[in-house]
């Protein structure tokens, strides 16, 4: 029998979330992908704490009118921006389950751009 789109990605997540694992130096970059909006979390597993977040969602980001992909883009930049004024640079990125392509993939390099180094 087949698996379903959701229990698919949740195997993946779970394989992934085995090995990645977030320090408040080095904290796990988790990201959430709606049909409509996308999610960034900088998140301490140490102490179990969500250090900054950033979405599509934002005010400044939902303002400026982009296809998903750009927003995406902006919300990787939004979340470099905030990390920066928390004094952290490189972060392990947790693709949470999603394929490193489209939006995904979009948000990863605006945060690279940003200057986060994973």
């Amino acid at each position: 029998m087949a698996l379903s789109k959701n229990s698919r990605r949740n195997r993946i997540r779970y394989r992934i979330r085995k090995t990645i694992s977030g320090t408040e130096q080095r904290p796990r970059l988790a990201v959430f992908r709606s049909n409509k909006e996308i999610y960034a979390q900088l998140i301490d597993d140490v102490n179990g704490t969500t250090i900054t977040a950033a979405s599509s969602r934002d005010k400044d980001i939902d303002a400026s009118k982009v296809n998903k992909s750009d927003a995406a883009k902006l919300v990787g930049q939004s979340i470099a921006e905030k990390a920066k004024k928390a004094g952290i640079d490189t972060v392990a990125f947790d693709r949470g389950g999603y394929l490193y392509h489209g939006r995904v993939k979009s948000l990863a390099e605006g945060a690279r751009e940003g200057g986060l180094k994973f």
